[in-house]
């Protein structure tokens, strides 16, 4: 794919659509739900609006109440406040009775293992790469790969996920284009943490040239797995994310067999040990890592529903955040089996509470709300642009719909979006000031469409593995 196919991506014509790829794109053609490029918009009168910036609202959550207007312009929030005025030609949507944060922010994910999504149900971490991972990733071809990762990128966006960092395991260069086609039609904002065996780091570099860089809603990371067995290649690869100048994105000490390759030391001895780094799962850090990671101001992603389907443990996540350290939340692929950050936020506060017989202990309903969006965008050095509601931000937001059985009825609206929320409460969903979700619904998705590829990508791949 040439740097002009990839350009058609932008603009509402469908990658897939633009290259002639089979039936991919899952967008219908009725003008009952025509092309949105990013109108001006008016959010009219939301009863709660958690802006995560405490200069806008009270508490830590800058939360405002009753009759508050949200002013999307240009694909940016242009203001909040009461009593705005609608410019000439604005859609004005009536928020009356809703809830409106930023969108969520999923730091560590692998969307192509919606394609193996509840497999190996009884298996620990070593077993269900083993029995599912490895067993099925060599056998899924391009196409596919495409229809897996559309439909598993709609879902998040579905559930209010705005801004995805998708962990991309070695795979070849053109299944890598079709990858990022799928992303970039869902409409997400999306982080392509590309890794590649050694000998072949140099795609990373031409991946992100040929089609990332293009794309406005798309940046890079370099992905790793350290340890000092491989201390040169990671090197290597972190002097390549240095050169592209984008972070480094690592998968460490998730289990406690992790331990033995020591992947903290590597990291600190090739120099990667910093604001730099982003690390998934980080639980089995010993309390001098925990210190030294609050000091070197290394960002970390807590992935517990993934964490307690694979018995690997709890993240140390109170210690962490005593020392200072910036942490989001994932959902970590095939074995979170959801995209729903209400059940991550929910699993976050509940394990340590757990753990630590303590209902006050980190994180508290504010903190995992952060956690889930200006936290989140803080880790990946997006937070001048995402992660709150402040004007001159881009125009991620979320509009929640309480009035449901499952919310209903009002008593503590913020905690009831932790403890309550479910991703059928998100009635619209922008991304850069496009609505991308409108009245529950995806909008220009033929959303049986994409499951019906799926679901025979998924034949296929059951077949063949």
């Amino acid at each position: 794919m040439n740097r002009r196919t990839v350009l058609a991506g932008i603009g509402g014509i469908p990658l897939a659509a633009a290259a002639g790829a089979p039936e991919t794109a899952g967008r219908p053609t009725s003008p009952a739900t025509p092309p949105d490029h990013g109108r001006t918009t008016l959010l009219r009168g939301a009863d709660l609006v958690l802006t995560m910036d405490p200069d806008l609202g009270s508490g830590p959550l800058g939360t405002l109440e009753n009759g508050v207007d949200i002013l999307l312009r240009a694909g940016r929030i242009e203001a909040v406040g009461r009593g705005l005025a609608a410019p000439h030609g604005a859609r004005v949507l009536d928020a009356g009775g809703k809830l409106v944060l930023p969108g969520f922010v999923d730091l560590h994910n692998h969307l192509w293992q919606c394609s193996i999504r509840g497999g190996c149900p009884d298996r620990d971490l070593n077993g269900w790469l083993a029995g599912c991972e490895r067993a099925a990733l060599p056998k899924i071809d391009a196409q596919d790969m495409y229809r897996f990762v559309h439909l598993a990128a709609l879902d998040a966006l579905h559930a209010g996920v705005t801004t995805v960092v998708d962990w991309v395991h070695p795979i070849p260069y053109d299944t890598g284009e079709r990858y990022i086609r799928a992303l970039d039609d869902a409409g997400l904002r999306f982080v392509y943490a590309a890794t590649q065996r050694a000998a072949d780091r140099h795609l990373i570099g031409q991946l992100k040239k040929d089609f990332l860089d293009p794309l406005p809603l798309a940046s890079a990371q370099v992905a790793v797995r350290p340890g000092m067995s491989v201390r040169t290649q990671l090197r290597q690869f972190h002097e390549l994310a240095r050169e592209l100048g984008v972070m480094l994105n690592a998968h460490v000490l998730e289990q406690r067999d992790d331990r033995k390759d020591d992947p903290i030391r590597s990291l600190r001895a090739v120099g990667a040990f910093g604001p730099g780094l982003l690390m998934n799962h980080a639980i089995h850090l010993t309390d001098e890592e925990i210190a030294l990671t609050g000091a070197h101001d290394v960002r970390v992603a807590h992935c517990p529903l993934s964490n307690m389907r694979l018995a690997t443990g709890i993240m140390p996540l109170p210690a962490l955040h005593r020392h200072g350290v910036r942490a989001g939340l994932g959902h970590d692929g095939g074995t979170n089996d959801t995209s729903d950050m209400f059940h991550v936020m929910k699993a976050a506060v509940g394990l340590q509470r757990a753990r630590h017989e303590d209902a006050g202990i980190h994180p508290t309903i504010p903190a995992v709300l952060r956690m889930a969006t200006l936290g989140g965008a803080e880790c990946i050095g997006m937070a001048d642009r995402v992660g709150s509601l402040t004007p001159g931000k881009r125009a991620d937001v979320v509009v929640l719909d309480p009035a449901t059985l499952n919310f209903a009825p009002r008593f503590d609206w913020t905690g009831q979006i932790v403890f309550n929320g479910q991703p059928s409460n998100v009635s619209e969903v922008f991304v850069d000031g496009r609505l991308r979700k409108s009245r529950g619904e995806l909008v220009e998705v033929d959303t049986a469409r994409v499951v019906r590829e799926a679901e025979r990508a998924a034949a296929r791949l059951r077949t063949a593995a």
